[in-house]
């Protein structure tokens, strides 16, 4: 007979948004259990760099979720035991051309606008920034909001901090459903009761979904890092060319890799990133490492000579418009979704976990969480209608 357990909430996930979630939710007194068919930090969280970014984002609703974030990370930093090698080394952008640096600035001006420090850097003082950074770059930008952490000991101290209950390597099987209302999960251990769950399953967040009946499209999408020898501190900020700002945010499926060079206090530099779907296929790419091992040798030519130690890779979890799914699922009462970060999602994790929050309890939310809603991929477009051109059974 499965063992059953009275709870007010139940988080399937146990990286780093799941972790926070769990977090704020036991802080505003909610009984919970995070249940996860692997590890801490198994999935997408343990193959992350740890990036705090703001740097990267247009202004918008996931900026103001990052900078939300930002100053909860900074908190937590303070607040959490052990630390979580919360780093605050700043940002920052290069432009290897005067077209691309007029862009840079254009980009820069829209984020000033919601908060964003972002300082204008010339040629002549990006040396002063980073000594052996390539020369001949036009300029740059520097954002000393962003940050990192150490993205699995984060997500650990963060679910050890909250006091939730903790089930690991206990897949969920089934959503428990009652007249279409979820009321708990169901692993092949134990069932465990609460009326609401939250799906914070990363990659996965679209099988969880399905689990319920409801649709919600997560796709994989694949990435490389590769970290170096340990090395004094020859990079002291997370340095990258503007091209990652478009890599970012393209859909596009094919292999993407803009380098971004970041040294970290144990001395390895980490080299990222890379973005391709390819669904889970765990396959080496030697081209995706050719191409960053080239490129962050352009940025610091000092790379060129070290060796690499190791590569790893991880998925992240893609939704189409960027945006990741966060908050009550209206198709299926009880279900909360906490996923679809992409490659965003340790930088945004204390926001998405205070929103989740807030939800549960009924209170006033930090942001408008409208533009996270999980239904909104299945919403018409906007001005889609019967008007000419667009009549009901013809293509258009």
């Amino acid at each position: 007979m499965p063992k059953r357990h009275p709870l007010d909430v139940v988080i399937i996930g146990a990286g780093v948004v799941g972790a926070a979630c769990a977090y704020y939710a036991r802080r505003a007194g909610l009984s919970v259990a995070v249940v996860d068919r692997g590890s801490v930090a198994g999935g997408t969280t343990g193959a992350g760099e740890g990036n705090l970014l703001v740097s990267d984002k247009e202004a918008g609703p996931e900026l103001d979720l990052a900078l939300l974030s930002a100053g909860l990370w900074r908190d937590l930093a303070a607040l959490l035991p052990r630390g979580i090698e919360y780093e605050p080394k700043g940002g920052l952008v290069v432009a290897s051309d005067e077209t691309t640096l007029k862009a840079l600035r254009g980009f820069a001006d829209g984020q000033r606008a919601t908060g964003v420090e972002a300082v204008e850097v010339g040629p002549g003082e990006l040396a002063e920034l980073e000594p052996h950074l390539t020369p001949g770059l036009a300029g740059g930008f520097h954002y000393p909001q962003d940050a990192q952490v150490q993205p699995a000991q984060a997500a650990a101290r963060l679910l050890a901090a909250s006091g939730a209950e903790v089930y690991l390597g206990e897949e969920v099987t089934d959503l428990l459903l009652e007249r279409g209302t979820v009321r708990g999960v169901r692993t092949p251990r134990r069932e465990l009761l609460a009326p609401a769950v939250v799906n914070a399953a990363g990659t996965w967040g679209g099988h969880v979904a399905g689990l319920a009946g409801a649709t919600l499209p997560v796709l994989p999408r694949r990435g490389f890092v590769l970290v170096t020898e340990p090395l004094p501190r020859i990079v002291r900020h997370k340095v990258y060319a503007a091209d990652y700002v478009a890599d970012v945010a393209s859909g596009s499926a094919s292999l993407q890799s803009s380098a971004v060079v970041e040294g970290t206090p144990a001395g390895p530099v980490l080299i990222g990133a890379t973005r391709e779907r390819v669904g889970f296929d765990r396959t080496l790419s030697t081209e995706a490492l050719r191409r960053l091992a080239t490129q962050a040798a352009a940025l610091f030519p000092v790379l060129s000579d070290v060796r690499i130690l190791r590569t790893y890779h991880g998925f992240r979890p893609y939704l189409p418009d960027h945006l990741p799914a966060i908050g009550p699922d209206p198709r299926v009462p009880g279900l909360l979704h906490a996923c679809g970060h992409e490659g965003a999602g340790i930088g945004l994790a204390p926001a998405t976990g205070l929103l989740i929050t807030s939800a549960l309890t009924g209170t006033e939310p930090a942001l408008d969480p409208t533009p996270f809603r999980p239904n909104r991929f299945d919403e018409p477009p906007a001005g889609a209608g019967d008007g000419p051109g667009c009549r009901p059974g013809r293509k258009t």
